[in-house]
C-alpha cells in the first residue's frame, strides 16, 4: 500500500508549503470519511484514494487534481455531502469530485442504463474540466489492479468497459502509458484464453529477446556516442494486448509481428532525431514500408516520434523509436503533461487543444441524446482509433477513421462545408463525395448554396460526427415540409365547416390539445408538423373534441345526394349507397331493390355481386348522372415496409391529388411490415385510381387494395 509520505516525496519539488498543507488536510478528511471501510481485497479503503493520487502525481498534475484524487470517493461511498465538501475545499475540488461520482441507484432502472448515464455524465463533465477524466482513468487503473477480488461477471463487465471506453479515451488524449496499462490489465479478464495463449508465446521468446535487446542497445549506444548525439536509450518488449490486437486485425501469426522488440532513443532536439535516424539507416538495413515520420505529421493525439524497423546481421527485426524529451513526456502522459496552469486560473487555455476537439464535438452532438444506450453506441464509434491522415489544399492535416469518404472530410473541415458539399477534388482530380480517402490525399471540397444533404449521404458518411450532422439537418428539413403540409391539411379541413365563435387557433389550440387530448406538440408549428407527418389526423372527430363547451359543428356543403344516380324505367326512387362496397362515381354499378328501403347501389366489384348472392329479380339497371357531388367515401388498405415518415409521404401524395383522409389506422408486425388502412373522401373513381397509382409509386410500398 502506497504511503501518503511517498506521494509528498514525489511532488515536493513542484508544490509549495501551502499546497502540501492542502494535501495533508484532504488526506486527513478522506481518512476520517472512509474510517472503518474495507475494500474487497481486505485492505483499508483509504488505500484506493492514495493509489489514485499517486498515479495523478506521476502524471505531474496540479494540487487541485491531487486534492480531488484523495477525496474522489467521499460523495459516493461516505456520508459527506457536496455542501460540506465545498465549504471545506472550495468549488473547484468539489466540481471534480462530483464529476467522477457515479449516478446513484434508481429503482426500476437497468444496471447498464445506469452505467451508461454515469459515463455520459463523466464525458460531459470533461468538457468543463478535463481533469475529471485524469482522476477517472487513475481510479479505473487501480480498480483493474485489484479486479481479481471481484466476482467473474463484474470482472468481465469492468474489463470490457475499459477496453471499449476508457483505454480509447486515454489514447485520444495521448496518454500512452495509462492506455497500455489499462489494456493489458483488462485483456486478461475479457479474453482469458487469448491472454494466456499470448503469455505462452511471449514468455519463451522474452528470455531470448532480453539478451538480444541488451546487445543491440549497447551497439546503438556506441553508435550515438561515436557521432556525438546525446541519447538515452531504453528497451521494451511489445505488450500482450498490443500483439494480440495486431495479430487479429492483420490476420498474421506471432512470428510476423516485426515490432515485438523495440528500442527508444530519447534525445535533445528534432535535429538530433533526424541525425540519429540517418546514422541508423546507414548502419543497418531497414524496412522502408515500416518507416513512419510522426514528427512531420503528428498523430491526432499529437504523438510525435520517428519509427523505423531494422534487420540486424542475425536476422533479428527490431523497431526503433526516436523522440525528444518533450515528445517522450507527451507520449507517456499526453494532454496531462500540458496541465501546468497556475491555481485559480481557468483551464480554458486547453480548450482549443486538438486532442480534445473530438470531445467537444461529441459532447455537443450528444448533449440532447436522451437514450443512454444510444449514447454509448455513438461514443464507442467516436472512440475508434483514427488511422488516415488527409491534407487540405493549404497543407493542414486532418485525421479520419480508415474508410472515411470525401464527405466525411468535408464535415471535418467545417459543418457548413459538409452540409453544402457538391463534389470533391482529390490530388487535383475530380472525384465524387463517396470516394474513400487514403493517407496523404490532398482533398478540396466544392460547395454550392443549392446543395443539401439527402438520405443517400448516410450511406456515404462513416464518421459519427458527419452522420449526426446529416441526420440533424434532414430532420430540420423534414420538419419544415411537415409544417407546410400540415398547414394545408388543417386549413382544408377547417374550410369544410362553419366554426363556432371561440374555436381555438394558434397557441390556445396547443393548450386545448394538451388539456382535452393529452397531446403536447409544444407549439402550433409542432401541431402542424404532427398533422403533416400523419401522427394527428385532421378530421371532424378531432374538431369536435376542440369545440368550446356546448358548441356544435356544422358542415358547410351538404353530403352527396343520390340524385346523381339514374334508375332505368323508375323515377323518384329512394336511393342509398351500399356500405359494404361504398361505390364511387365513375365505376360500374348496379341497383338492388331492398324491401322498405328503396334501391341500394352496389359496385359491380362488390363481393355480394361477384358471388351472385343477390336475388337476380331484384337487380335493376342504374347509371351515374351528370350532377356533380361534393364527395364520395372510399377506403384503401396499403401494405408496406415499416419505415419512419411513410404515412406522411402517403398523406402528401393524396393531398396533392385533392383527396381527403378522414381516418388512418396503422398496424405493424414483428417482421417490420405495416398495414395502413385509410378512409377517404374523393370526387370520383378517376381520382381514387390516381391516388392508388401515386401511392404505388412511393418507395417501401408493397401493395394497395380498395376496401
Amino acid at each position: 500500500m502506497i504511503r501518503f509520505d511517498d506521494i509528498l516525496d514525489r511532488v515536493s519539488e513542484r508544490l509549495d508549503e501551502k499546497d502540501v498543507l492542502l494535501l495533508r488536510k484532504a488526506y486527513v478528511f478522506s481518512a476520517q470519511a472512509h474510517k472503518g471501510q474495507v475494500r474487497r481485497s481486505g485492505e483499508p479503503y483509504l488505500s484506493h484514494p492514495l493509489e489514485v493520487t499517486n498515479q495523478l502525481a506521476e502524471m505531474g498534475l496540479d494540487r487541485t487534481t491531487l486534492t480531488a484524487g484523495l477525496l474522489h470517493d467521499v460523495l459516493e461511498d461516505t456520508e459527506v455531502t457536496a455542501a460540506e465538501l465545498r465549504e471545506t475545499f472550495g468549488k473547484d475540488v468539489t466540481a471534480l469530485v462530483e464529476g467522477v461520482t457515479k449516478i446513484g441507484r434508481v429503482e426500476d432502472v437497468p444496471a447498464d442504463v445506469r452505467r451508461a448515464e454515469t459515463i455520459r455524465k463523466i464525458i460531459l463533465a470533461m468538457t468543463d474540466d478535463l481533469r475529471v477524466i485524469f482522476i477517472k482513468l487513475a481510479d479505473r487503473l487501480h480498480n483493474l489492479q485489484t479486479l481479481k477480488f471481484l466476482a467473474e461477471p463484474a470482472q468481465k463487465r469492468i474489463a470490457a468497459e475499459t477496453l471499449e471506453i476508457y483505454a480509447p479515451i486515454a489514447n485520444r488524449l495521448g496518454m500512452g502509458r495509462i492506455k497500455a496499462e489499462l489494456e493489458d490489465l483488462a485483456f486478461r479478464y475479457v479474453e482469458p484464453e487469448a491472454y494466456f495463449k499470448m503469455a505462452a508465446l511471449i514468455d519463451p521468446r522474452r528470455k531470448k529477446s532480453e539478451a538480444e535487446l541488451r546487445k543491440l542497445r549497447q551497439a546503438l549506444d556506441r553508435l550515438m556516442k561515436d557521432n556525438r548525439i546525446p541519447a538515452e536509450i531504453v528497451s521494451r518488449i511489445k505488450r500482450p494486448y498490443s500483439i494480440y490486437r495486431k495479430m487479429e486485425a492483420r490476420k498474421i501469426d506471432f512470428d510476423q509481428v516485426f515490432d515485438f522488440l523495440a528500442l527508444r532513443i530519447i534525445t535533445d532536439s528534432v535535429k538530433s532525431c533526424y541525425a540519429a535516424l540517418g546514422i541508423i539507416h546507414q548502419h543497418w538495413t531497414h524496412l522502408p514500408q515500416r518507416f513512419r515520420d510522426f514528427i512531420a505529421m503528428p498523430k491526432p493525439n499529437l504523438y510525435q516520434a520517428l519509427h523505423t524497423t531494422i534487420i540486424t546481421a542475425d536476422r533479428l527485426s527490431c523497431e526503433i523509436q526516436i523522440r525528444t524529451r518533450e515528445m517522450h513526456n507527451l507520449a507517456e502522459n499526453g494532454i496531462a503533461a500540458h496541465w501546468r496552469y497556475k491555481e485559480g486560473e481557468s483551464p480554458a487555455a486547453l480548450k482549443e487543444d486538438k486532442r480534445i476537439l473530438w470531445l467537444r464535438e461529441m459532447a455537443e452532438l450528444f448533449k440532447d441524446q436522451k437514450n443512454p444506450r444510444a449514447f454509448m453506441e455513438n461514443l464507442k464509434i467516436n472512440l475508434i482509433p483514427e488511422e488516415i491522415y488527409v491534407l487540405t489544399p493549404k497543407g493542414r492535416v486532418e485525421a479520419l477513421p480508415a474508410g472515411s469518404s470525401a464527405l466525411d472530410f468535408a464535415f471535418r473541415v467545417h459543418t457548413e462545408i459538409g452540409l453544402h458539399a457538391a463534389s470533391a477534388r482529390i490530388n487535383g482530380k475530380p472525384a465524387p463525395l463517396k470516394t474513400p480517402l487514403r493517407t496523404g490525399d490532398i482533398v478540396e471540397i466544392q460547395t454550392s448554396p443549392d446543395r443539401g444533404p439527402t438520405r443517400a449521404w448516410l450511406n456515404i458518411a462513416v464518421t459519427s460526427n458527419a452522420r449526426q450532422l446529416i441526420k440533424r439537418r434532414l430532420n430540420q428539413m423534414e420538419q419544415g415540409k411537415a409544417v407546410v403540409l400540415g398547414g394545408k391539411l388543417w386549413d382544408k379541413e377547417l374550410r369544410k365547416y362553419s366554426l363556432p365563435e371561440g374555436f381555438p387557433s394558434g397557441e390556445p389550440l396547443v393548450r386545448r390539445l394538451r388539456d382535452a387530448l393529452g397531446i403536447s406538440p409544444g407549439s402550433f408549428a409542432g401541431f402542424l408538423a404532427m398533422v403533416g407527418r400523419g401522427r394527428i389526423v385532421a378530421n371532424r372527430k378531432l374538431l369536435e373534441k376542440l369545440l368550446p363547451e356546448g358548441a356544435g359543428l356544422k358542415r358547410r356543403p351538404s353530403a352527396p345526394a343520390e340524385s346523381d344516380i339514374q334508375v332505368k324505367d323508375r323515377s323518384n326512387s329512394l336511393l342509398r349507397l351500399a356500405r359494404c362496397c361504398a361505390p364511387v362515381k365513375g365505376e360500374p354499378i348496379i341497383g338492388y331493390i331492398t324491401t322498405g328501403k328503396g334501391i341500394t347501389i352496389h359496385s359491380r366489384r362488390c363481393p355480394r355481386v361477384t358471388r351472385e348472392t343477390l336475388a337476380p329479380e331484384r337487380i335493376v339497371e342504374v347509371t351515374w348522372g351528370t350532377v356533380a357531388q361534393d364527395y364520395y367515401k372510399a377506403g384503401l388498405v396499403i401494405r408496406s415496409h415499416d419505415v419512419p415518415g411513410l404515412l406522411a409521404r402517403i398523406t402528401a401524395a393524396i393531398s396533392d391529388l385533392g383527396g381527403d383522409i378522414t381516418k388512418a389506422e396503422v398496424e405493424t408486425t414483428a417482421d417490420r411490415k405495416a398495414r395502413i388502412k385509410l378512409a377517404l373522401r374523393i370526387r370520383d373513381i378517376q381520382e381514387l385510381q390516381a391516388m392508388e397509382k401515386a401511392i404505388l409509386g412511393l418507395t417501401d410500398i408493397l401493395g394497395v387494395e380498395r376496401i
